[in-house]
């Protein structure tokens, strides 16, 4: 049995954005996407007509990792995705800086880019999002 974990991250009616800036940010690939609209009608708690493009659940694909995606049901409080922390593991450092460069656009970075004792290249920044993201380089 193989056990995974992925990150969820629930957005405040911008996950199609977000998924779209990470497709370009980290060349994900969607796995899957899906509306409020296109879910089937429950009578109990019918959908507002200006949340019906909103992303009810998505998959996307980072290398090897999945994570998935939905914007905060409407009427659901949403809080910014601060306690969830992702962190991005590769052995190339180019890619690495390449992940860094398309994330801080528009974020903040909380540590540049450099080498460490621990990674030949770590470093970490939120997103435009609100999404931390810790870069880490493993050591040749």
């Amino acid at each position: 049995m193989t056990v995974r974990l992925v990150p969820y991250l629930v957005m405040d009616g911008n996950a199609n954005e977000a998924i779209e800036f990470y497709e370009k940010a980290l060349d994900a690939q969607v796995l899957f996407k899906q509306t409020f609209g296109e879910m089937p009608e429950n009578p109990e708690y019918p959908l507002p007509e200006n949340t019906k493009n909103l992303i009810s659940h998505a998959t996307i694909k980072v290398g090897e990792t999945e994570l998935m995606f939905s914007d905060a049901f409407p009427g659901q409080a949403h809080q910014i995705g601060t306690n969830v922390t992702i962190c991005i593991s590769t052995d190339d450092a180019e890619k690495a800086q390449k992940y860094f460069d398309g994330l801080q656009d528009g974020g903040k970075v909380e540590m540049p880019l450099q080498e460490t004792f621990f990674s030949p290249a770590y470093g970490s920044v939120i997103d435009k999002f609100g999404v931390f993201f810790q870069i880490f380089t493993e050591g040749k």
